[in-house]
């Protein structure tokens, strides 16, 4: 089976681009988008993310990723879909701006890795990322499922535990007409996984995200990504806000 594609743009964030690019390109202002990826074919519905509850649409956004930007509601309707309709979630991670909406999705199933669970509800200081607020909803449901490395989710979709981004994070390996793609479960852009010149004479092949659990396995967790993928996605890669599918 193969699956295409949607990226659905339902957020941003402003900030320092050292957020994204570890040691690097520190002090300049970045925008990165924050997706819902809308993954079509097979008999179910599947989004991978839900984004920010009250994204910001403002023009200045919208021209920063070259993108539209939508609620998670008017996101799906694109797609004749409602959170409703939704039967099956994958999370990268639970930083609150992946899972916002998840509440909406009341028929849906949740994956996502036990690391993640557990640290959602008890979060080291510097996690401030998470709040637990906005899965209560779908744990209380018993909408939750824990699960493991290399397991497969629905035929030809398949998670990978990758703690780069945090420690439950989940690659998405998503099989479609022209590979195997990858939806990163860590917060990088494309630079991330083709550094610059400068970058790259120091002999770095990739460059961990700002915001790491431990760089050297990140390093090496990134590689094994780059290497094995045929369809690279990075989960903020501000080029895919203007992308109606992929392949």
């Amino acid at each position: 089976m193969t699956y295409a594609i949607h990226p659905i743009v339902v957020g941003t964030k402003v900030f320092d681009k050292g957020m994204m690019t570890y040691q690097h390109d520190y002090g300049r202002e970045y925008t990165i988008p924050i997706y819902s990826w809308y993954i079509q074919g097979g008999d179910k519905n599947i989004i991978i993310d839900t984004g920010e509850m009250h994204p910001i649409q403002s023009e200045a956004r919208e021209k920063a990723i070259q993108g539209s930007i939508f609620t998670f509601e008017q996101g799906l309707a694109r797609f004749g879909l409602t959170p409703e309709d939704i039967d099956v979630v994958i999370h990268t991670h639970l930083h609150n701006d992946h899972c916002e909406n998840d509440s909406k999705c009341t028929n849906a199933v949740f994956y996502c890795h036990s690391r993640e669970l557990e640290t959602v509800h008890n979060p080291h200081p510097l996690d401030y990322r998470y709040l637990e607020d906005f899965i209560e909803d779908i744990e209380e449901n018993g909408q939750i499922q824990t699960v493991v490395d290399g397991q497969e989710i629905l035929p030809d979709i398949r998670v990978m535990h990758t703690p780069v981004h945090t420690e439950g994070g989940l690659t998405v390996w998503i099989q479609t007409k022209h590979g195997l793609a990858a939806i990163t479960g860590f917060c990088v852009i494309e630079e991330n996984f083709f550094p610059p010149p400068q970058i790259r004479g120091l002999e770095m092949e990739v460059i961990p995200p700002g915001t790491v659990v431990n760089t050297y396995h990140a390093y090496d967790i990134m590689q094994r990504v780059k290497e094995q993928a045929d369809i690279l996605i990075p989960l903020h890669e501000p080029k895919f806000a203007s992308v109606e599918q992929i392949p």
